[in-house]
């Protein structure tokens, strides 16, 4: 094959592939030369559940007896390969298209890259993936990416999903929350203690856009709700800067409290900082943690 023509098949090829992927695996690749894989050791032997099989799995994992009462092939899952699992969720709320800036990504965009990204550095260590809330089952390797990437591009904006749905997860598996956050906190404490008590280990990264820290507008500004919320005006929003200001560090504050009681971890990101640096402190956090 002629060079040009690899050139044109590399080109087609990678035109089929969705831009958010292109973008998320570009950040994952700066970051995993930094890193090292995860090493975790199993939590039991013990059952867990049947999962639909895989194209690509050993038949050998397959349990006929249970596979015989459908027309569909079942795997016997212990505990100990469900916690081998990383559930990611990402908030998908309309609050999450703000962006202060037209020449600055939304939160939104940010976070569905990093949540690509870091689905591709779990999956080169050997995990599967999941992502919370979605109907398909835990995959690994290029098809778990490409899943990822089209629920995002084919996303339904739902106020409703501005805090992680609860689910019935492994003890001891690894729980990554991405979004903004702005919800009343005892909502917020509310759905992470559902996960707490079952002793997942979890997560949270908190993505804002820099306006949103400093509310740096001047003389009159109406701010219009974007799930709903009633519009507030300010004649002169200089005037409550300072108290706003004080008002996001404190809800700050109560973030990564609430997170290190239950012993996870926090982070904060702004989107005019870079994708790489949310991405490597995030991804150093559950490889401390997920260290047998």
């Amino acid at each position: 094959m002629k060079p040009v023509s690899i050139i044109h098949r590399a080109e087609e090829v990678a035109s089929k592939l969705p831009p958010l992927l292109i973008e998320a695996e570009r950040v994952a690749a700066t970051v995993a030369q930094g890193v090292h894989g995860r090493r975790r050791t199993g939590q039991g032997d013990a059952f867990w559940q049947f999962r639909p099989y895989q194209p690509g799995e050993s038949t050998r994992r397959i349990d006929w007896r249970q596979s015989a009462k459908t027309q569909k092939h079942y795997v016997r899952e212990r505990e100990w390969e469900a916690a081998q699992t990383a559930w990611l969720w990402c908030d998908t709320s309309p609050s999450m298209n703000y962006s202060g800036d037209a020449n600055r990504t939304t939160k939104s965009r940010r976070a569905e890259i990093l949540t690509l990204a870091l689905a591709a550095l779990l999956i080169k260590s050997g995990e599967q993936i999941a992502l919370l809330g979605d109907a398909n089952p835990a995959g690994t390797g290029r098809a778990a990416l490409h899943r990822l990437a089209n629920t995002f591009e084919k996303k339904q904006q739902d106020a409703a999903l501005s805090l992680p749905p609860h689910e019935h997860l492994p003890r001891y598996t690894e729980l990554v929350l991405i979004g903004d956050f702005l919800s009343p906190l005892d909502e917020i404490q509310e759905a992470l203690k559902r996960y707490s008590l079952r002793h997942v280990r979890g997560h949270l990264l908190q993505i804002l856009d820099p306006a949103e820290e400093s509310l740096p507008f001047k003389g009159r500004v109406q701010f219009e709700g974007l799930e709903n919320e009633k519009s507030i005006y300010f004649g002169n929003v200089a005037s409550v800067r300072n108290e706003y200001r004080k008002r996001l560090s404190t809800r700050r504050a109560a973030l990564s409290d609430l997170t290190h009681k239950l012993g996870w971890s926090f982070h904060r990101h702004t989107t005019d900082q870079s994708a790489e640096s949310a991405l490597l402190a995030l991804y150093q956090s559950i490889s401390a943690q997920g260290i047998g």
